[in-house]
């Protein structure tokens, strides 16, 4: 099957056996992209979601850890580490930033990478969290292992962008990121996403292996 037909990037790529401490992810969008692509949930292509209307960069690769799923789990962890009780999971794969040091330059691909660390990030009432990685043997971000080493303009950079790449004038802002988290914690987070996925698909390996 796999000679003849692209993996579907959600559903059909490995997040490997050394998961959560290394991941194989897969980048939707880089650093010079003027237009946010998103994968398609249904074909498993990258597609245009929208022009950027404005003049957001995003500072590092982006895209999603394959086999994660946002929904239940996630929304108890946000709702425990928040106080609120009405969060729930976005119901999108767990995202994740990665620095690199090279310039990469186009998306719809494969990377190995290693998260530091996170932002809790809600949309209204949407637990939307962001996983932080350095690309995996990276020259530069390689050697860091979590957040609080990173440069503070790096980590305001990503806040920043996440914050408002989705505003419009006069529109109110229903984003926010309500905490910062280490290494240790953006693996339970991964960890929960698998949990969460696996609920969601539990028989979709099944399905697969009989294709």
């Amino acid at each position: 099957m796999g000679l003849r037909y692209k993996s579907h990037p959600w559903h059909g790529v490995d997040i490997g056996i050394d998961a959560p401490d290394v991941l194989t992810c897969f980048v939707e969008m880089v650093t010079t992209d003027t237009v946010k692509y998103e994968v398609d949930k249904v074909s498993g292509y990258l597609k245009i979601d929208r022009p950027q209307k404005y003049s957001n960069v995003l500072p590092a690769l982006y895209g999603f850890i394959p086999q994660t799923l946002c929904s239940k789990k996630i929304g108890e962890f946000a709702s425990k580490k928040t106080g609120r009780e009405d969060i729930v999971g976005d119901g999108d794969p767990l995202d994740i930033c990665i620095l690199a040091e090279k310039s990469i330059t186009h998306g719809d691909i494969l990377v190995k990478a290693i998260p530091i660390g996170g932002f809790r990030m809600l949309d209204g009432n949407q637990a939307d969290d962001k996983i932080i990685a350095v690309l995996k043997n990276d020259a530069v971000y390689g050697e860091y292992t979590d957040i609080e080493q990173l440069p503070k303009l790096i980590v305001n950079r990503l806040k920043h962008y996440f914050l408002t790449y989705k505003d419009l004038p006069g529109e109110p802002r229903d984003c926010e990121i309500t905490h910062s988290y280490d290494a240790k914690e953006a693996r339970e987070i991964i960890e929960a996403a698998i949990e969460d996925y696996r609920q969601k698909f539990e028989n979709l390996d099944t399905m697969l292996s009989e294709v």
